[in-house]
């Protein structure tokens, strides 16, 4: 029996404390990842220099103990990698040069062609696996194909991932298409990562949420399914967690339609709702609001005391329904941790 936390519940295993880490944990919150950012020059510099990813993916390890450290990186890389320019505006976020026909879906890099741009990833996480501490679980990670795709469509973030769901709507086959080159990307991506060192994945779908009806099972249970079928063909073992965010209703059946060993739960849903409806089938992560890690004090300590009791009979790894901010209290962060461990 492995003595990670993190990979026990992952197997199943009802713990008397959950195992915890959070979305974001190394990030602009923390004075010290602050200070690497600022030594690296840039968001894409940090991400693409080995030994200052793996340093910043360490950091909070090394402050907080957490159970598991997820790879620093970031989801754009990978179309970045498929030949599309990626550059950061300052207070803005990313920006992309864009993909909305067949044309431009046939222009791409192929699978194999992207290991050249992806090798510091890679040297990251050889870093880190031999770093991290031996209990520590360490996290391989990517987006999933749809909100990958909403960013390659749009050329930036949106709130209502219109420029996607429009090219979806008018142009499915051109859609479908572009979502298979980066589910087959993605696959070879995530091996990459887990022959480097990575022991768990994790696939982000952040903008699950505004897929609807059979676009949510054609774009991001389908693609989830592929691709953890895959890996796990490859790589026989290997856990796998699926984030698709605000899903709601979809959360149900999520683990066994996709064969994903645990779902992450956003902070939209109750976790006795999560409990009933998700946690029956399987592990189950999350889902404390992030806006605590700003606010702290004992409604903090309340509510993380309510996230462990609802899912305290069935396996659970703590974490936040979302990413840490960058307005969060360092401070407040300890005070959950203490207040998980003495349960």
């Amino acid at each position: 029996m492995t003595d990670k936390t993190m990979l026990r519940a992952l197997k199943g295993e009802v713990l008397p404390t959950p195992p915890v880490w959070l979305m974001r944990q190394a990030g602009r919150y923390l004075p010290e990842y602050r200070a690497t950012r600022a030594q690296a020059g840039d968001f894409l510099s940090l991400c693409y220099t080995p030994d200052l990813a793996a340093e910043v993916t360490l950091q909070p390890i090394r402050r907080y103990g957490f159970d598991a450290a997820i790879l620093f990186a970031d989801i754009l890389l990978l179309p970045q990698a498929l030949g599309l320019d990626l550059w950061f505006e300052t207070g803005e976020g990313p920006r992309m040069s864009t993909v909305t026909s067949m044309e431009g879906v046939k222009a791409l890099k192929g699978k194999d062609d992207i290991h050249d741009k992806l090798a510091p990833v890679y040297e990251t996480c050889k870093i880190l696996s031999r770093e991290l501490p031996k209990e520590t679980t360490f996290i391989g990670f990517a987006g999933m194909p749809w909100t990958v795709a909403t960013y390659m469509i749009a050329g930036r973030g949106s709130k209502d991932q219109a420029a996607a769901h429009k090219f979806k709507d008018t142009d499915r086959a051109a859609f479908s298409a572009l979502i298979d080159a980066v589910t087959d990307a993605t696959i070879e991506y995530l091996s990459k990562q887990v022959e480097a060192g990575c022991e768990v994945v994790k696939l982000f779908d952040s903008w699950a949420g505004s897929l609807k009806g059979q676009d949510f099972e054609d774009f991001a249970v389908a693609p989830a399914k592929r691709i953890t079928a895959e890996l796990k063909a490859r790589f026989p073992g290997l856990p796998v967690i699926a984030f698709p965010r605000e899903a709601g209703e979809g959360y149900i059946g999520f683990a066994k339609k996709t064969g994903a060993d645990c779902v992450a739960i956003d902070n939209s849903v109750s976790p006795e709702w999560a409990a009933a409806n998700v946690q029956k089938d399987g592990c189950v992560q999350g889902n404390l609001d992030p806006s605590y890690m700003v606010t702290g004090g004992q409604a903090l300590v309340e509510a993380t005391q309510k996230v462990v009791a609802a899912f305290k009979n069935g396996p659970h790894i703590f974490n936040l329904g979302h990413g840490i901010t960058p307005e969060a209290d360092p401070e407040n962060v300890t005070l959950l941790m203490e207040t998980i461990r003495k349960g």
